[in-house]
């Protein structure tokens, strides 16, 4: 009697915890949507992959320094801006140059085929990489959805992937690769599209009868962990009715217990509401009391650039240094590829990749699942945090202010995190002889471990300060991938 007592009693205390949880509704405010906490899980990912893939990937070219995936509203605006000086109408003629005056953008919708993409082999690339979540552009700016979207044709002409170009719902089978290895799948979504005509001529009907009906058909059919807002700029949250559908989305949707989202609902909402808060080709931003997530491209564009050379690639180094400085601080890294038109990932984001993955699969628990130590960074002498003047601070910045300094500058000689059980401090130079960690006190039993090949380092208490003998540097323990940065394990005992 007494343990059919106890199962009853837990099988109500069940049920009342879940009726209570389903009873939290979400309001239509920000207050109320503020309230609700980012999952778990996307603090402690830290890495995840962007892909930014449409018809833009067809052209594929832009001025170095500016966004490829933009190509539509540099061809039709004359415009064009970024790192550098324009006249700003190169891309027009380069497009004319290449396809004719007469040649319109959406004729790239069927020269978008798509016909080399292997999802499961793009999945294995990003668990490879190590990266634990993936975001994919199911719609940029120019409307072109890569998944059967009934709203997508409303402009009077077929305009997504499974009636155009590659003849495939693009969403569908790359989300179900990438979950099938276990990593988080998430989908970007424009809200506003550049020449739609009901954007340009009735915003109201546009957000009504286009962009709600299309984003809930997103969410209800692919069940992304992250839907990742973007292109919000232009009008303010209230006209964009964004409140009313976060609080359906946490409400109502097949996702409204699990999934992310990011800041961008509304001009001026961005770092201020929402979910997660969002920077692109920033830096660290230790300000910040929410997840944060930073987006860049390997190179200066999101969609493939075939302008781009090799040196405009950030080199494996800095994108690795670049991850730690941003994770230091209590960031994610959400760093792009754009693969081109047939659905080719270029080798040379392959090999970056690639690259990463080999750090990461030494190094990666001073990387995921970390928090920050009670502080980020431990600088040398001199002025501290050198950034070129750039629109798109280009990824070398972290070289510059770690191990390639501009006269007077100082460098960041450690950076540190930390989980439950022990600290990290990740050193971008080898050092000579010994690390000196200011401002710390361990206790003596503490051990000190060198990820890369295990060995245990001695170490002693000098004042408040903990000095690390450093071994002789031998090239034979490490692969060059470990060569990016250094990570010394300090147990908590």
């Amino acid at each position: 009697m007494q343990k059919k007592f106890s199962i009853l009693f837990l099988l109500f205390g069940l049920l009342y915890c879940g009726e209570a949880l389903a009873q939290k509704q979400f309001q239509p405010t920000w207050e109320s949507i503020d309230s609700r906490s980012v999952p778990d899980w996307f603090g402690g990912a830290k890495f995840g992959i962007f892909i930014h893939w449409g018809p833009y990937s067809v052209p594929a070219w832009t001025p170095k320094g500016t966004y490829s995936e933009w190509y539509q509203y540099w061809l039709q605006s004359k415009s064009l801006f970024g790192n550098g000086k324009f006249d700003g109408d190169e891309v027009t003629k380069y497009h004319e140059k290449t396809y004719g005056k007469d040649f319109e953008y959406y004729k790239f919708g069927e020269m978008f085929k798509a016909d080399l993409f292997e999802p499961e082999k793009w999945a294995g690339l990003f668990e490879e990489a190590g990266a634990k979540y993936v975001v994919l552009t199911s719609k940029h700016h120019d409307g072109f959805t890569l998944w059967p979207s009934k709203e997508a044709n409303d402009r009077g002409f077929q305009w997504n992937s499974m009636e155009v170009g590659a003849k495939k719902d693009l969403v569908g089978e790359l989300s179900n690769a990438v979950k099938a290895k276990g990593i988080k799948m998430g989908l970007y979504y424009s809200l506003y599209e550049w020449y739609h005509p009901w954007w340009q001529n009735d915003k109201e009907r546009f957000v009504d009868e286009h962009f709600l009906p299309q984003v809930k058909d997103l969410v209800q059919n692919y069940q992304p962990d992250i839907l990742w807002a973007d292109g919000e700029w232009d009008m303010k949250a209230e006209k964009w009715k964004s409140k009313e559908f976060l609080a359906w989305l946490f409400n109502e949707s097949k996702i409204k217990n699990t999934v992310v989202v990011n800041d961008r609902w509304g001009k001026g909402v961005r770092k201020n509401h929402g979910g997660y808060f969002t920077t692109e080709y920033e830096s660290e931003a230790p300000e910040f009391k929410r997840p944060w997530e930073e987006c860049r491209g390997m190179g200066f564009s999101f969609g493939y650039n075939q302008n781009e050379d090799s040196e405009d690639y950030n080199a494996p180094k800095a994108l690795v240094l670049m991850l730690v400085n941003i994770v230091s601080t209590g960031g994610n890294l959400l760093l792009d590829i754009g693969p081109d038109s047939r659905g080719r990932i270029p080798v040379i984001m392959q090999e970056r990749l690639k690259q990463m993955g080999k750090w990461l699969k030494v190094n990666g628990e001073a990387i995921y699942n970390t928090t920050p130590w009670n502080k980020s960074f431990q600088w040398s002498s001199g002025e501290r945090n050198f950034k070129p003047k750039q629109h798109y601070l280009g990824g070398d910045f972290i070289l510059k202010q770690t191990v390639n300094p501009e006269p007077g500058y100082a460098v960041k000689e450690l950076f540190f995190t930390q989980t439950d059980k022990a600290y990290y401090a990740i050193v971008p130079k080898w050092p000579k002889e010994e690390i000196i960690i200011a401002n710390v006190s361990l206790n003596k039993n503490a051990e000190i471990i060198f990820l890369a090949t295990g060995e245990t380092i001695n170490w002693r208490q000098q004042g408040t300060n903990i000095v690390l003998d450093i071994p002789s540097y031998d090239p034979n323990k490490m692969v060059p991938e470990l060569d990016y940065a250094y990570v010394f394990k300090i147990t908590k005992k």
